[in-house]
Parts: structure tokens; C-alpha cells; sequence
């Protein structure tokens, strides 16, 4: 089992859509936690939209800001944004490099969203092969 942290800068979007993605699709394979350098006050409204409509309830979610219990938890940082996004050392680190839904409209999002998922995809199978 691998503690996968998704982390942007509002925990209001990307990372949001990242994280619930990923428990959706690892069923408890994998655990999943998401937090932002700046947190912002909500998840946007469209991004909750956009996850309700693959059937993931995210309106439970509040921003969290990245901490070093977060960051300790963490086998595998994954970064959803640009550069403003925090480099972690000493820990496994992908960035995604994702556009930020934020004001963003209705099909935009869920075009990030599906992006999101395929490398969700992605990083699931390679996190469910076995050790070689």
C-alpha cells in the first residue's frame, strides 16, 4: 500500500479532483490525502460539479495546508499545478502540470477532470505492480 498526497497551491481544485479520483480508483488499495501551500477557502463549485457527475461526493472537503505531518505521511507527492507548486526532497515526486479550474466553466473542468483521471489511471497500475 502506497500514501499518495496531491498537492497545488488552493487544495481547492486539481488536487481536490486528484484525490478523490485516486480513492475511487484504488479502493482502499492505496491511501490518498490532498493539501495546498496557500489553501483557499472551498473547493470550487464547478470542480464538485464536475465530480458529481462521475459519482464522487466532494462537498465534505476542506483546503488543507501542506504541513510537515502531511508531508511525512506521504510515500509519493504528487504535484497538480504549475510551478507554483512546492517541490518536496527526499520524497518520490511527480508533477502533472495541470491547468487550474478555478473560474473556470462546466466543460472546461470536466476536461481537466478526465485528465486528471487518466493519470490517475496511470499512476494506480504502476503503483499496483508488484516489486520487482
Amino acid at each position: 500500500m502506497s500514501n499518495v498526497l496531491f498537492v497545488c497551491v488552493a487544495n481547492s481544485g486539481r488536487s481536490v479532483m486528484a484525490e478523490r479520483l485516486f480513492r475511487q480508483a484504488t479502493d482502499d488499495r492505496h491511501k490518498a490525502r490532498s493539501a495546498g501551500s496557500n489553501p483557499g477557502p472551498a473547493v470550487h463549485p464547478q470542480v464538485l460539479e464536475a465530480l458529481a457527475e462521475v459519482g464522487i461526493d466532494a462537498s465534505d472537503h476542506r483546503p488543507r495546508r501542506l504541513d510537515k505531518d502531511a508531508i511525512g505521511w506521504a510515500d509519493v507527492i504528487v504535484a497538480t499545478c504549475d510551478d507554483a507548486c512546492p517541490v518536496i526532497p527526499g520524497k518520490r515526486y511527480v508533477s502533472w502540470r495541470l491547468p487550474d479550474p478555478k473560474d473556470q466553466p462546466l466543460e472546461r473542468v470536466r476536461g481537466i477532470r478526465d485528465e486528471i483521471g487518466r493519470r490517475v489511471d496511470d499512476l494506480v497500475r504502476e503503483l499496483d505492480r508488484p516489486a520487482s
